[in-house]
């Protein structure tokens, strides 16, 4: 207990039987000014809390009665304070615990009183110790007979008495004393004072009216600011709330949702196919989850699995490639997906093979998986966002241009752009926001117009480009509910109440 904290007990009402409602009503009646709550209790021999319970019941029923709450301070022992005043203080028992022929300090430290009982029994000089003793340090009285003045202070607090401020700080140092507020209610009568209660109504019925008795009968006031009965019902992870805006956002600027409804990918679609090298240390065991069983995929379009293949390690269109030995046993591989980009490739050669090409914008928010150390921001899977347009001649402009109309209405206007490397765009750019809370730039999402070198082998126009963009979905959710610990939001320690709680997400456009 801190020292210079009061105490305020809980107190919780107990319910009032009708014998102490009609005994608080008599002495209320009796009293010219009124009477206090406490008073009343002592004076019945009841529970304080019981006068309360009577004092709320009533309270409802109308102005019966007229309670003002008070409160009053009062020093009280402590669990220990209670202790120490029925057995003594500690430095006290730890003089009487030590004999003639004086005591180990070892064995006195095992008494529960023994370590503080010491400190307290050696600065009131009344033992000593013998360093030099033949079986190790030896505890000795240094005088015949002691006064335990702390025993009789708590003594006097049980009593009521009063102590000088100087012995109250002492003992409340020692948490051995503690000030207790205590509240009650000062108790009069109100308007529609009786000793006789009536039983309000709270229905008119049909009855009332058709016999007219409704004209007699005193019914209970409606309270209006009474809360309504929460109803049972389900409720959305704020992943789920704050997906559905950006999918609302996506929409409204004209994308259609990719189907990403398969998490276990080959490696061929979430890595060759994007022009990401098989040596690429993203494609390690110690970022990447691969797949036992089934371990290998077979089923690929053979021409397209040729034309990547040569561009890996021939290169072509215009690109001298990798110039490395690609192997078809890497690219059969199964993993689960590390990023949704694998379903934008499989969309885009999908397009590729229409008679016609059409310009597509296609959207996704779905969960990917990487073999991360987990820590307050990184879990091993993560939803992700991504947005994808093809259309002839898109340049990094246009790629700029969307991505100020997408953060916009997510409510970022400062963005700026900065240079980066992706193994499969080339412009690849960083996307940063102001952020007006940390008062510095962050970074908000990644970009970039995807490689001829992935475009052209799908069989897509040269005249054709493909802009694209992602961001996660946790730090957006975490900013907006205030959460530091992603740990928090996603998995099994997640608290279902914040889950109950969580506000509807309106991202300010």
């Amino acid at each position: 207990m801190d020292q210079h904290c009061n105490i305020t007990k809980p107190r919780i009402p107990i319910m009032a039987d009708a014998g102490s409602v009609e005994a608080l009503l008599q002495l209320v009646e009796k009293a010219d000014g009124g009477v206090d709550s406490l008073d009343v209790a002592s004076r019945i021999g009841v529970d304080h809390q019981v006068i309360v319970g009577a004092v709320k019941s009533l309270q409802s029923l109308g102005d019966v009665i007229s309670a003002e709450q008070r409160s009053s301070k009062h020093w009280e022992l402590t669990e220990e304070g209670t202790e120490l005043a029925e057995q003594g203080s500690h430095e006290a028992r730890v003089f009487s615990s030590i004999p003639p022929e004086g005591l180990p300090q070892s064995e006195l430290m095992k008494l529960s009183f023994g370590k503080i009982g010491f400190s307290k029994a050696m600065s009131n000089k009344w033992i000593r110790v013998d360093k030099s003793h033949e079986g190790g340090p030896r505890i000795f009285t240094s005088v015949e007979s002691i006064q335990d003045q702390v025993r009789e202070k708590l003594l006097l607090v049980q009593r009521g008495a009063a102590l000088e401020e100087k012995d109250k700080n002492e003992l409340k140092k020692r948490k051995l004393l503690a000030e207790v507020t205590v509240k009650s209610y000062w108790i009069t009568r109100g308007s529609s004072f009786s000793t006789t209660l009536t039983k309000q109504e709270t229905e008119l019925t049909a009855e009332m009216i058709a016999t007219g008795s409704w004209k007699d009968r005193k019914f209970k006031p409606y309270n209006f600011e009474a809360m309504g009965v929460a109803p049972d019902c389900g409720h959305l992870h704020p992943l789920m709330k704050v997906r559905t805006q950006f999918r609302q956002i996506f929409l409204e600027m004209g994308f259609s949702e990719m189907p990403t409804n398969n998490f276990i990918e080959s490696s061929f679609w979430n890595f060759d196919s994007l022009f990401q090298p098989q040596q690429h240390p993203a494609r390690d065991q110690h970022d990447t989850f691969f797949l036992s069983d089934p371990a290998l995929a077979h089923d690929f379009p053979q021409d397209y699995l040729e034309r990547v293949k040569r561009v890996h390690s021939e290169g072509g269109y215009g690109s001298q490639g990798y110039k490395y030995d690609w192997k078809m046993e890497e690219a059969q591989k199964n993993i689960l997906r590390t990023h949704t980009t694998a379903v934008s490739a499989r969309m885009l050669y999908k397009l590729a093979q229409q008679e016609k090409f059409t310009p597509v914008k296609y959207f996704s928010i779905d969960r990917v998986f990487r073999n991360e150390t987990l820590d307050a921001t990184h879990l091993a899977e993560f939803h992700q966002i991504e947005g994808v347009v093809a259309d002839y001649g898109l340049t990094l402009g246009d790629l700029m241009g969307v991505l100020h109309q997408f953060f916009t209405k997510l409510g970022i206007t400062k963005l700026r752009f900065k240079p980066a490397y992706n193994p499969y765009t080339e412009p690849s750019m960083e996307v940063f926001s102001y952020h007006e809370g940390l008062k510095k730039w962050v970074e908000v999402g990644n970009s970039g117009v995807f490689r001829p070198e992935m475009l052209l082998p799908m069989g897509l126009p040269e005249d054709v480009s493909v802009i694209a963009w992602g961001l996660s979905l946790e730090r957006p959710t975490m900013i907006k509910y205030g959460i530091n610990n992603i740990r928090e939001l996603v998995g099994h320690k997640v608290n279902l109440q914040m889950v109950y709680d969580s506000p509807i997400c309106r991202l300010d456009s």
